[in-house]
């Protein structure tokens, strides 16, 4: 066994005890299954995260750009994605081919579970990724360029990047990274990706002189409360076994998602007198950001300590971020790439057999481990920021990136979608819709 998501990933392998390679498990397969309608929750509980943070005009776009997201990477993966990122046969930068469609795959395992639930299981952290970039560019991108960019974006960044990382026969993988569920392909991708393309597609209308305000909290924490319920399956499912790895990844993702809860409310009131509900719901979600790396390799106190670094750092770049960033309207680099980044770093600090024989950090006398967690983020950031940026470029040869200004002004849910998500409340970002008649 090695590390992170491939601990007991023997791709294409056929149970058989003779060989000795691993046989069919049900209790950990029901565990994995268990685990991969937890992670399909966060991206609706995502939508109502991003949906209540935008404004009331927008709500339904942003939340409809995450179901999107689901529906693309489904199908996406299904037909080409699996195959780049998991393929046997593959190279040091992508996989074979021979399961585009998911193809011949009966009767083969994952480690101990089958190999269709794995894929399963990849779909969905594929979807939740995608999702994740929508943040950056809600109340101005088009619908249909947004679907257009995301299938192309998992073909082209995200399955190779998985493969790097989680393969065992991707270079970052054999370099000896550790990523336990997604610190680089999910959070550090996402994060450079949404900020590449706030920085392609420009920022809103009026966003220098008009100050962003969520139109429904509590669904920003209904939102959270689901995110943090799913992610649980999100790091402990990625053990792909009922066992201790798996106990301590969803123990540690708990810890520290609290931690950095309490430090953003300590930060807020320090700022400003008060702690905010919204900055309750973006510390949770940073300190679950920061652990996914780490979560199956870190002590509960590291998970703790990497929570309020996390946090800290976070909430220093979003209260800067008009000095600091473009446009990013829900904060995903700050949120997303940066505690991507720290808790990347800090699993190779933290990481310690103890809890995790695959995983030996800096603190446990494994200088080298840093140096390899940098390249990682590094590889990872490139990869995402020079893919999104090509990918724009071409999208918008083919369709328009953003809205009108009139569109935006107005509300993009009834221009992009011909709904509202409060018919019946007054609003001067919701204009009239008139069918027939004169």
């Amino acid at each position: 066994m090695r590390r992170g998501l491939p601990l007991l990933l023997l791709l294409g392998s056929v149970a058989s005890a003779q060989s000795g390679a691993p046989t069919f498990n049900g209790a950990d397969t029901a565990f994995v299954l268990l685990c991969s309608a937890l992670v399909l929750l966060m991206t609706p509980g995502l939508a109502m995260f991003y949906g209540g943070l935008v404004r009331a005009g927008s709500v339904l776009n942003t939340m409809m750009m995450s179901f999107a997201a689901l529906g693309v990477a489904s199908v996406a993966w299904v037909l080409v994605g699996y195959s780049l990122a998991f393929g046997p046969g593959g190279n040091a930068l992508v996989g074979g081919l021979s399961r585009l469609g998911l193809e011949h795959m009966a009767g083969t395992l994952s480690g101990t579970i089958p190999t269709p639930l794995f894929a399963v299981f990849q779909i969905l952290f594929a979807a939740i990724t995608l999702a994740v970039i929508s943040g950056s560019v809600v109340e101005r991108m088009r619908f249909g360029a947004f679907v257009l960019f995301g299938a192309l974006w998992l073909l082209v960044v995200y399955a190779p990047l998985a493969h790097w990382v989680w393969s065992p026969d991707g270079w970052l993988y054999r370099l000896g990274l550790l990523d336990f569920a997604g610190g680089t392909v999910v959070e550090v991708a996402s994060g450079v990706s949404g900020l590449v393309a706030a920085l392609v597609i420009g920022p809103r209308f009026g966003y220098q002189r008009f100050a962003s305000i969520p139109h429904s909290v509590p669904l920003v924490l209904l939102g959270t409360g689901l995110l943090w319920f799913g992610w649980l399956g999100f790091n402990a499912g990625s053990a792909l076994a009922a066992g201790q790895t798996a106990a301590y990844a969803l123990l540690n993702t708990n810890a520290a998602a609290a931690a950095a809860l309490l430090c953003w409310m300590l930060w807020d009131s320090t700022r400003t007198g008060k702690p905010t509900a919204v900055g309750a719901a973006t510390g949770a979600v940073v300190g679950l950001v920061a652990i996914t790396p780490a979560c199956g390799f870190v002590t509960p106190v590291g998970a703790l300590l990497i929570g309020v670094v996390a946090s800290s750092v976070s909430f220093l770049i979003v209260a800067n971020k008009r000095r600091l960033l473009p446009d990013d309207a829900l904060d995903v680099f700050a949120c997303h790439g940066s505690a991507g980044v720290v808790g990347t770093l800090l699993t190779g600090v933290l990481a310690s057999p103890l809890i995790n024989p695959a995983g030996r950090g800096l603190i446990a006398g494994n200088g080298g481990q840093l140096g390899i967690q940098l390249v990682g983020i590094l590889a990872a950031a490139a990869l995402a920021g020079l893919g999104t940026f090509a990918l724009l470029r071409l999208v918008a040869l083919v369709t328009p990136l953003r809205m009108t200004q009139r569109q935006e002004t107005q509300g993009i849910d009834l221009a992009a979608h011909q709904e509202e998500g409060y018919q019946e409340a007054e609003s001067p970002l919701a204009a009239p819709v008139f069918v027939g008649g004169d």
